[in-house]
């Protein structure tokens, strides 16, 4: 199958040399096709690991490898070409555009790759009937409701058919029939061949995963 994440020794220290040790030396191997759960409490270095595997922060120390190639030490354009063609996020808060139509908001990764307009729209629109909103492309996120708004935000994550999707906590601001909508389209993600990392403090949502990997104050301490 291949890994498609390898770290190694990955550290994350904030406020200088002396500053706050967030993650302490986590080693992690992603294969793909995998569904991964990063599960602790607040403040035991979870977020962090996932900002870091998804490249919107640097490590401190240690070495991060995404589909074999060494990434942190990128240089911030490469970084961006990385986030852009390889990966995937959806987050807690869905970070959509508020001017935007769903369809242009599912576009906006391909509209950075280049892509032509017809093309990206075309696709927005595919990836937005597949997750149950073919008849919502032209609403903004002000027109949708919290769990409309993250299924456009997995669409988005889709955009460009990146190997990895990462996740935050995914179904954090959504009522309960909302994020079992989100979590079935996650299970299918997976069943397909995705290879997933979600970031949670829900045992429930965790047990969707194939393995969950603990992590306490910067440590990950243990995988069930």
């Amino acid at each position: 199958m291949g890994a498609v994440i390898e770290a190694s020794g990955l550290q994350r220290r904030y406020g200088g040399p002396d500053g706050l040790l967030a993650l302490k030396g986590a080693d992690l191997v992603v294969e793909r096709g995998e569904f991964v759960a990063l599960v602790g409490t607040s403040g035991s270095g979870k977020s962090t690991l996932l900002q870091l595997l998804g490249c919107l922060d640097r490590p401190s120390a240690g070495s991060l490898h995404i589909e074999g190639e060494e990434v942190s030490q990128l240089s911030d354009e490469a970084l961006a070409r990385v986030r852009n063609q390889r990966l995937g996020f959806v987050f807690q808060s869905f970070h959509l555009l508020p001017r935007l139509r769903a369809d242009a908001n599912v576009a906006l990764p391909l509209r950075y790759a280049g892509t032509p307009k017809v093309e990206r729209l075309t696709r927005a629109r595919e990836l937005l009937e597949r997750v149950g909103l073919g008849d919502r492309l032209h609403h903004r996120p002000s027109e949708l409701s919290g769990g409309q708004c993250q299924r456009v935000a997995i669409a988005r994550a889709l955009a460009t058919d990146p190997p990895l999707i990462l996740a935050d906590e995914p179904t954090g601001n959504l009522d309960t029939t909302s994020g079992a909508e989100v979590l079935a389209l996650f299970r299918e993600l997976h069943e397909a061949g995705r290879t997933i990392v979600m970031v949670t403090h829900d045992p429930e949502v965790a047990a969707l995963a194939d393995r969950r990997v603990h992590l306490e104050d910067g440590h990950i301490v243990r995988e069930t």
